[in-house]
């Protein structure tokens, strides 16, 4: 049986997702696999700080966010390890005792920050499995460049020239997509997808999407497309784990019928499948699970940095639409929602260009690599023997 090891960070919900995801399709074949939130190996504590430390600063100070991922650009230019390479290293030693009281075939990375550690263990001769990083984001983010995995998926290959200028070998890429759950990827129509969420059948739905820590920018956007929305159109809110969020929403919009407020759950695959547009801030999970579900994207306003690129890579490739503003954004969504050919080209588009079965890839990839180093792994114990 093959064992895996996925190390995820509690840095926002997308990373933890396709850890899932990634999990989920290994565990259908009946491997094994373990998702451990990585910095948790060295105390709960730590994990905590650095997922509410970051959660903080991109809720409250997202302009400082996009400032520190333009300075780590820089910083990936000009020097041979960061500071990030460094405060990862730290790390090897609780890593290293994990791995002997449980030994794995393989390590899949969803994060950047475990990538490090083990690019640190790679340079000081600790003994490592297989190792393959997951880029969960449509550009190559500051410092991946600087580690040392066996392998990278990618999320798209036109990413790889981009990828490869910054320092990452093309043997080592992989583009078989962002993982996303197998819910996802399931064939139920819009018809059913209402029936089973109690939703009307001869309405239309513009889903807005908060994310897993429940942006701000939702509000502004639902007041707009309350201004300018038809009779026949309602709105589905999922406000995420942000429980201020939905409270504030629920006060407000108490005795409004056209708006449903969720808060977290475990059906969004079923409100993409239900729903006619979805509003939502460009991340890399969130985007690749909407285009796999085969819903029109609006992308309203992205945290500075690596979502101002997963944006682009999605207009440029004509599977989502949006607006220098909010009220561009609102008007972009409410065209989208009554233009039929656009939204064809829009699913045809995300058919043509997202892999809905990357997890299912990556899970192959992995078993023929495990098989490929236990060879070699016995030759070299045949030629020590002789």
């Amino acid at each position: 049986q093959m064992k895996v090891l996925i190390l995820s960070c509690n840095t926002g919900g997308g990373h933890n997702a396709a850890a899932q995801a990634i999990a989920e399709a290994i565990r259908e074949h009946g491997e094994c696999a373990e998702v451990l939130d990585y910095l948790s190996l060295a105390g709960k504590g730590v994990s905590k700080l650095v997922g509410d430390g970051y959660v903080k600063v991109v809720k409250k100070a997202p302009a400082m966010f996009g400032m520190a991922y333009k300075l780590g650009m820089v910083v990936s230019r000009l020097m041979k390890k960061s500071p990030v390479y460094y405060a990862n290293a730290r790390m090897a030693r609780y890593l290293e005792e994990y791995l002997q009281e449980n030994p794995v075939d393989a390590i899949v990375m969803p994060h950047l920050y475990p990538a490090e550690t083990i690019t640190y263990m790679r340079r000081n001769g600790f003994a490592l499995p297989l190792t393959v990083a997951v880029m969960t984001d449509y550009t190559c983010i500051p410092f991946w460049e600087e580690t040392d995995c066996d392998y990278y998926i990618t999320p798209h290959k036109k990413l790889h020239p981009e990828i490869i200028k910054r320092g990452i070998p093309a043997y080592k890429l992989k583009a078989f997509g962002i993982p996303v759950s197998r819910q996802c990827r399931e064939d139920i129509s819009r018809e059913q997808a209402r029936d089973m969420l109690g939703m009307e059948q001869e309405k239309k739905y513009f889903l807005l999407a908060a994310g897993s820590m429940g942006t701000k920018a939702i509000v502004h956007i639902l007041e707009l497309l309350l201004a300018m929305r038809s009779k026949k159109e309602n709105l589905v809110v999922i406000c995420g784990s942000n429980q201020k969020l939905k409270k504030k929403l629920q006060q407000k919009y108490k005795n409004r019928k056209e708006v449903r407020l969720v808060g977290y759950t475990k059906k969004m695959p079923l409100y993409l499948k239900a729903c006619d547009v979805i509003f939502t801030k460009p991340g890399g999970l969130t985007s690749t699970e909407a285009a796999v579900s085969g819903i029109p994207i609006v992308h309203i306003r992205p945290i500075p940095g690596c979502e101002t690129e997963n944006r682009r890579f999605f207009r440029m490739l004509g599977m989502s639409v949006s607006g220098k503003t909010a009220i561009g954004q609102v008007v972009s969504g409410v065209r989208l929602i009554h233009d039929e050919k656009k939204v064809k080209r829009m699913l045809e588009a995300q058919k043509r260009e997202i892999n809905p079965d990357a997890s299912e890839e990556l899970y192959y990839f992995l078993n023929a690599e495990k098989r490929i180093v236990n060879v070699r792994f016995t030759e070299n114990m045949k030629k020590m023997h002789k």
